[in-house]
């Protein structure tokens, strides 16, 4: 069974207050993903119908600051599926009363897995593009898998080391 990819496709906002800001009344970083971890969950249990878990999260660059009182919008959507995992691009963006729009504060990928019950991996859908703007997604998707399957084993490879080496 396929899906396509705008089934998946969720919406979160919320304003940030100054509990979630730092020093300098910027959102910190770690509430920022927090959230962020959170719609990647909602979108993968919307495309696979089950509980899912974080595997990973990529790289998270953050192009602009939120600042207090800003609006951040976090969008998701699956953008590859394996046999049990899922791909999930999230898009981080702000609104606020002196600029007009949306504005990209970063993004970043997030691999999540479906599970059930005893947390043993469970088959998801195959994914159908029906978009033209996430065509790109869908089409460079292989190359950030593979990329992550490398990081993942030299992760393995250091773990082992460091386990034994450091401290």
């Amino acid at each position: 069974m396929k899906k396509k990819m705008s089934e998946s496709y969720s919406v979160k906002s919320a304003i940030v207050f100054p509990q979630h800001t730092n020093n300098y009344n910027t959102m910190f970083g770690g509430m920022l993903l927090s959230q962020i971890d959170d719609i990647a969950a909602i979108t993968a249990r919307r495309h696979s119908g089950a509980q899912t878990v974080t595997a990973s999260i990529d790289s998270m660059d953050f192009l602009r600051p939120i600042e207090l009182g800003d609006i951040v919008i976090l969008e998701g959507v699956v953008t590859y599926t394996g046999r049990s995992s899922m791909e999930i691009m999230v898009k981080v963006s702000r609104e606020n009363h002196s600029e007009e729009g949306k504005i990209l504060t970063g993004f970043c990928f997030m691999t999540f897995v479906a599970v059930d019950e005893n947390g043993k991996p469970l088959e998801v859908p195959e994914i159908e593009c029906d978009s033209e703007t996430l065509k790109f997604l869908y089409d460079t998707a292989e190359i950030r898998v593979n990329r992550r399957k490398e990081r993942l084993e030299h992760t393995k490879e250091l773990a082992e080391y460091i386990e034994k080496q450091l401290f």
